[in-house]
Order: C-alpha cells, then structure tokens, then sequence
C-alpha cells in the first residue's frame, strides 16, 4: 500500500498515485533508499541539483514525462 497516511511530499504523492514504489525510485535514480525517502516525506528537504536530476531520470525511464518544477 502506499502512502499509509505518512506526511508527503509533492514527489512523494506523485509516486503514491503512481504506484511508483521507492525501492523503485532508489534502483534507478541511483540514490540510496534513504535519500529517496527523505525527498518523500520531508517537505523542508532541500535535494542539490544532482539529485533533482537523478530522481527526474530515473522517473523518464519509466515513461513519466516529469520536471524539476513538478516537484521543487
């Protein structure tokens, strides 16, 4: 299940909708599951650029057409 009532994210509700999971976001962005799950859950995050980046990638592999802006 996602989600499960946890404070989100605008990146972590897009996921939940998608039923995209974070082991899955983790594998191919190329972050760690604890980075992918900070940027899920706390809203004061604030991800360096790199980051944004891998976390868009790995979301267009997928065939989600994403933007930095969507999330940040």
């Amino acid at each position: 299940m996602f989600g499960l009532g946890k404070p989100r994210t605008k990146l972590g509700k897009y996921i939940d909708n998608k039923k995209i999971s974070q082991k899955w976001m983790s594998e191919n962005s190329g972050l760690n599951k604890e980075t992918v799950s900070k940027m899920c859950s706390d809203e004061y995050h604030r991800p360096n650029r790199s980051t944004k980046h891998r976390i868009v990638s790995g979301l267009r592999k997928k065939g989600e057409e994403v933007d930095e802006s969507d999330f940040w």
